[in-house]
């Protein structure tokens, strides 16, 4: 099993002059404990659940390419974003940006996206989740498209572009893996049979619906004709790394429990990730440990 670490909250104690050098410190030590990814949220608002909506949120990409000047080895990745927030022709740029900057080291993670709130607040257009999906489909072909160096017009229901040149192109052969998160059996784990390399699942949703979440993206594979093991399966949860919270043995543990429902990547936030103790504690005692599973 390979660990990833989320970072979805800049409130730290450092205040907003401390945010740069905090992160540069937690993506260096996560890079040198051994973690195989990081990822930031794509949100421009905080989300519910994580903190309050005023709360500092750093723009994605921005983030991830300044971890990428501090990390070596770790893929970097957003977990992930709406696809409504950015035209795919420039998202797909992005991407690749990233990728060439970070050697190669780059992951493109999408979804059909859902805050309205923030939406609403920065004046991007939310359209009904339906029509979300059809974007989202069509932003994976023209993401292949542009990726595979062909240079020509994509005529979508709603994105048209007259040339998809991409230069230069992605260093990640063939090119960044696609991660589609989300849970939805019908269109969700459907889109991820047809077009992406990674999914990702909620761990909290526990052993038993990890399962079945996975059945019925083998169910998809099948229809689509695809391998299900050429996905990477992936999962998003939470560790709480202190006394009387969570200890090493109950993380390795629920990787393990995890391991045996088909998971194969373990993406963690940490409440207490800017204390940097957690993330030590992962490459000490967590990561070689879970390696085998």
């Amino acid at each position: 099993m390979r660990i990833g670490l989320q970072i979805p909250r800049f409130t730290w104690p450092e205040g907003a002059k401390g945010i740069g050098p905090k992160l540069a410190e937690i993506g260096r030590t996560a890079d040198e404990a051994g973690f195989a990814s990081i990822w930031v949220m794509d949100h421009f608002f905080q989300i519910r659940n994580v903190g309050e909506a005023d709360e500092p949120m750093l723009e994605g990409y921005s983030a991830l390419s300044y971890l990428a000047g501090v990390t070596r080895r770790a893929r970097l990745g957003t977990l992930v974003t709406g696809v409504h927030y950015r035209y795919p022709g420039i998202l797909v740029k992005t991407v690749t940006t990233l990728d060439v900057l970070s050697g190669g080291r780059a992951y493109l993670g999408i979804g059909a996206g859902w805050y309205e709130r923030e939406s609403k607040g920065l004046g991007v257009p939310f359209p009904p989740t339906a029509e979300r999906f059809e974007r989202l489909e069509e932003a994976l072909q023209i993401a292949y498209q542009m990726w595979s160096g062909k240079v020509g017009p994509y005529e979508g229901e709603h994105y048209h572009l007259a040339e998809t040149l991409n230069s230069p192109q992605v260093l990640s052969e063939p090119h960044p893996p696609v991660m589609i998160g989300g849970m939805g059996e019908r269109k969700t784990l459907r889109l991820v049979a047809q077009y992406a390399d990674a999914c990702n699942l909620f761990a909290y949703a526990g052993e038993g619906v990890i399962r079945h979440k996975l059945d019925v993206l083998k169910r998809h594979c099948e229809d689509a004709g695809r391998d299900y093991e050429e996905i990477e399966r992936t999962a998003l949860g939470t560790v709480y790394l202190a006394p009387g919270e969570m200890n090493p043995k109950d993380v390795i543990e629920t990787c393990r429990e995890l391991a045996g429902a088909g998971i194969q990547h373990l993406i963690f936030n940490m409440p207490n990730v800017h204390d940097i103790t957690p993330l030590e504690t992962f490459g000490r005692d967590i990561i070689p440990a879970v390696q085998e599973f």
